[in-house]
């Protein structure tokens, strides 16, 4: 079977549909069951968050927030919906950020991912991830075994038995992150262990060079990636088509202005937004922190849903400025005050051996005095002074920057 479901092949309208009739209802099971979310959207009626519009209306919680909402609120930040008792599994992520797991199977719906990459019953699967304080390597776990497969759960290290293991055992497939599938065949090669079995593998966790892509195809391994969050378990996943990553079918994704939750259009490079419909962990409008953008068209792998470039950087470009903080929604409530800039760029230079702000601003039409008056709402806004320099549309690059530190700190 070529898809994972019907659901992958669902008329894009239809899916559209069905996720904005369903959203009303996760937005009220939040709201009753997760105390954060009954504080932060006072005043909202559920019943009428059913489009993209009144979607984007709601507040974006960012990942950079978790750990202050958690050490303010044990454990999850009052954002679960499901009590610690209920639970299958917690995790503690880098930040430290705690996660938690529900129970039943793969629940991180990493089983779709597997399956595009060809993983199917009966096969081994060599799983590298992480097996303890983060949840990897559950994710890809859940998912084998969901899918009929066995595992060999090899977590990280030991890269001799890892050759070894794989040498004796004969999996078919990999699940870990790319660089480590390339020491491992490098320790193959060292101990001449026969590693030949490997066939397939899902990479994730890390960016997947064009150098280890041309690795594994010398060595006959499909290898294709998949992007997730210890917080949202899959978002997207790369199918036969190598042309960007496919969503996951269960989710909203937004694609925002770094610092804020104004949406961005189709192409334009912005922060990754996503509305889970988890029943334990509801998160809506997570800023997952990472920048990319979507692709126009349909995946020819036949999968209809949205598709994304891939990881394209972070989207938190806080810098320090003169010994004072300047975030990217400092530079975004700039922009709102003058209707007359498209896109700003804040460049932060020390080529005079002092901190120097300049907002790069994009106008069709700049009517006189507008370079002064946002150089006003600069120190406004930043309580330090910034120049402003006028460019044309289209001029400032599409990748998301919203604060460009070219400091040199050498």
């Amino acid at each position: 079977m070529k898809y994972y479901d019907a659901l992958e092949t669902r008329d894009p309208e239809q899916r559209e549909r069905e996720l904005f009739a369903a959203l009303p209802k996760q937005v009220a099971h939040a709201m009753r069951h997760a105390p954060a979310f009954a504080e932060l959207y006072q005043g909202v009626d559920a019943r009428q968050v059913d489009s993209r519009a009144a979607l984007a209306r709601l507040p974006v919680i960012r990942k950079h927030e978790l750990a202050e909402r958690q050490q303010m609120r044990p454990p999850f930040g009052g954002l679960s919906a499901t009590p610690l008792a209920g639970l299958g599994r917690v995790f503690s992520s880098p930040g430290p950020i705690l996660d938690p797991e529900g129970r039943g199977e793969d629940w991180w719906r990493f089983a779709r991912a597997l399956h595009a990459a060809g993983f199917r019953a009966g096969e081994l699967v060599h799983n590298t991830f992480s097996y303890h304080f983060t949840p990897a390597g559950f994710m890809t776990d859940g998912a084998a075994r969901k899918l009929g497969c066995v595992v060999f759960p090899a977590g990280v290290g030991q890269t001799e038995m890892q050759a070894q293991a794989i040498a004796a055992l004969r999996p078919a497939a990999y699940t870990g992150t790319p660089s480590f599938l390339k020491i491992i065949l490098d320790k193959a090669d060292e101990l001449q262990a026969d590693v030949s079995s490997l066939k397939k593998a899902v990479v994730s966790g890390e960016a997947f060079f064009p150098n280890q892509k041309a690795l594994c195809a010398e060595r006959g391994i499909e290898a294709l990636q998949a992007y997730g969050t210890a917080d949202l378990g899959l978002v997207a996943y790369e199918t036969e088509a190598r042309e960007g990553l496919v969503l996951e079918e269960s989710l909203i994704l937004e694609i925002v202005r770094p610092g804020t939750g104004d949406p961005l259009p189709e192409g334009e490079v912005g922060e990754v937004v996503i509305t889970s419909f988890n029943p334990d962990y509801p998160l809506i409008r997570f800023g997952t922190g990472d920048l990319s953008a979507v692709l126009h068209g349909a995946s020819p792998c036949g999968r209809s849903n949205v598709r994304i470039r891939g990881w394209l950087g972070r989207a938190d470009q806080t810098a320090k400025v003169k010994g004072m903080f300047v975030h990217p929604g400092q530079v975004a409530q700039v922009v709102r005050r003058h209707p007359e800039i498209g896109k700003a760029r804040l460049v932060v230079d020390n080529e005079t051996g002092q901190d120097r702000m300049t907002l790069r601003c994009e106008a069709a039409a700049a009517p006189p005095g507008l370079a002064e008056a946002v150089a006003a709402s600069i120190r406004d806004v930043t309580k330090l002074r910034g120049e402003v320099a006028l460019c044309r549309p289209n001029e400032l690059p599409n990748d998301g920057k919203v604060i460009d530190d070219v400091r040199r700190y050498e």
